[in-house]
């Protein structure tokens, strides 16, 4: 990280700034371009790996590239606001981000699934116990980010 001085390292600020954040941007390889899809997640940490979980179709692009290759990177961000000045160039702006690489694959264990897609509710309800439509879940795939690298940053 070029900016030292914005490097966020204390794990419990880190969960905070991942807490706020309301959507995982996932950026796929695709024979040359990169495929970016904005989802909405859940996480835990396993053994000192952050874990996320996405949900979606069971077909599609992204399914299609997770298959070809399961390397992506991922972006999410909060509290964004400009810092205004008196010229250009002294404008700024305020944030807090986390970025990343990992493996992303598809779960297949009935058990994670519902584990995932509890962690899903969990984070963007703030619900802890959900029941899900068997049938809903079966139709639904549920994605897996297990981070192989991950940087925080906070400017003010």
């Amino acid at each position: 990280m070029r900016r030292k001085d914005r490097e966020v390292t204390d794990i419990n600020k880190i969960e905070d700034i991942i807490n706020r954040c309301i959507c995982c941007r996932v950026g796929f390889c695709d024979d040359g371009e990169v495929y970016i899809v904005p989802l909405n997640f859940g996480y835990e940490v396993k053994d000192g790996t952050y874990v996320f979980y996405f949900h979606g179709a069971k077909q599609g692009r992204k399914i299609d590239l997770i298959r070809k290759n399961p390397n992506v990177g991922f972006e999410m961000d909060t509290h964004y606001a400009l810092n205004e000045g008196d010229a250009a160039c002294e404008y700024s702006a305020r944030f807090q981000s986390v970025i990343g690489n990992g493996t992303i694959s598809m779960v297949t264990d009935p058990q994670e699934k519902l584990r995932g897609l509890s962690l899903i509710m969990e984070h963007n309800a703030g619900k802890k116990e959900w029941t899900f439509n068997e049938k809903m879940v079966d139709v639904t795939a549920v994605l897996k980010l297990e981070v192989t690298k991950m940087s925080c940053k906070e400017h003010h």
